[in-house]
């Protein structure tokens, strides 16, 4: 019995503690609308500078994130149009890893 009870409690912890942790390591800004964008100017070739609000915050699209251009189609649109979306900032690093539609 000792032994199902050990084999269990390892698949728990097993399962419980895999998975993806991406989602929990973002700041969600919602119902938000980008002001600008445009090349950071410290770092031009690494990074394009967002700003989101009516008083700016400042956050970055990494260029070399695999859905770099994904991401400043998103950006570009809600700057051009005035389009809100929900969007989620990599936490201690001001980077932008999720541009979602509103629902």
């Amino acid at each position: 019995m000792k032994i199902w009870t050990f084999l269990l409690l390892v698949l728990f912890m097993t399962t419980s503690c895999s998975g993806n942790s991406g989602p929990q390591n973002l700041t969600w800004y919602n119902n938000s609308v980008i002001t600008d964008v445009y090349d950071d100017p410290e770092k031009p070739a690494e990074f394009t500078r967002i700003s989101i609000g009516i008083s700016p915050q400042i956050f970055y699209l990494s260029k070399k994130g695999k859905d770099y251009k994904a991401l400043l189609e998103k950006a570009t649109m809600s700057h051009k149009k005035a389009k809100a979306y929900h969007i989620g900032i990599e936490n201690n690093t001001n980077i932008i890893k999720q541009i979602n539609e509103i629902p």
